[in-house]
């Protein structure tokens, strides 16, 4: 990828110009991060772990209808994808307390909630990308009312696909973060619109998943509380998926993949 041009490096991921108007090339890094990069390490296997996850993951939406940003695996560590404006919030999605809410709230880790709850927060690393409620949205400008909605209504859908994915191979979905974009389209009658797509990655990175008998941690959280097994337990959800054809016990995991045509 030297060849081509760098558009933006983030914590986890890097992006370059891709190889057609409106496209990008997402290349995912072993690079781990907590506490807004306070914390750093290299996983050796994570971008590859977490490559194949979400392509999975993006594939499994598409087919139920959500429009994504996704569009095809290029290699172990990099996805084409289309090029957005990204929508300045990310929006989390909890079914359990854990992490900031638990503490926020004074609730026990691992309560279970009423219903899914869906929270905004601003996209600013400086700030510690502080909650923000729907008015500080609409006021401020960063979406508008019909974003919302279509945030807030495409984020519970892919809430309910998850929590049915991730039950049937035994992992509890504690909760998600995950950001939006915007799509130019064009109309039937010529004019140019806009289309909110999901435009983040889906994998352990950005997600809680606990095993479901066990509640042990297959997450970021292994590497933000000093768990240890970090890959391991990616690679423990890849090969609950079906996407790993095995698993090692220690050390880098074996990444002989399953295609996508098995």
């Amino acid at each position: 990828m030297s060849r081509r041009k760098q558009i933006y490096e983030g914590k986890a991921k890097i992006l370059y110009e891709g190889p057609e108007p409106g496209t990008l090339v997402q290349y995912f890094k072993d690079d781990a991060t907590a506490f807004n990069a306070q914390k750093k390490a290299i996983l050796d296997g994570k971008g590859v772990l977490n490559n194949r996850i979400s392509e999975y993951v993006m594939i499994r939406l598409g087919e139920i209808g959500i429009p994504t940003h996704f569009i095809k695996r290029l290699n172990m560590r990099e996805q084409l994808i289309k090029k957005v404006e990204i929508i300045p919030l990310e929006v989390i999605c909890r079914n359990v307390a854990a992490g900031t809410m638990a503490k926020r709230l004074g609730m026990e880790e691992g309560t279970k909630l009423p219903r899914a709850v869906v929270e905004f927060c601003l996209k600013r690393d400086d700030l510690g990308d502080p909650l923000v409620a729907e008015e500080h949205i609409h006021a401020f400008g960063w979406a508008t009312h019909a974003e919302v909605d279509e945030m807030i209504a495409m984020t519970l859908r892919i809430n309910d696909y998850l929590q049915g994915m991730f039950a049937g191979i035994g992992i509890k979905l504690i909760d998600f973060k995950i950001e939006f974009g915007r799509l130019d389209i064009t109309m039937d009658n010529g004019a140019t619109a806009h289309q909110v797509i999901l435009a983040d990655e889906i994998s352990p990175d950005s997600c809680r998943l606990w095993d479901r008998e066990t509640d042990r941690k297959l997450d970021k959280d292994r590497f933000r509380r000093d768990l240890g097994d970090v890959t391991e337990a990616y690679t423990e959800v890849a090969t609950r998926l079906g996407i790993l054809k095995e698993a090692t016990n220690k050390g880098t995991p074996n990444l002989s993949v399953v295609s996508n045509d098995d």
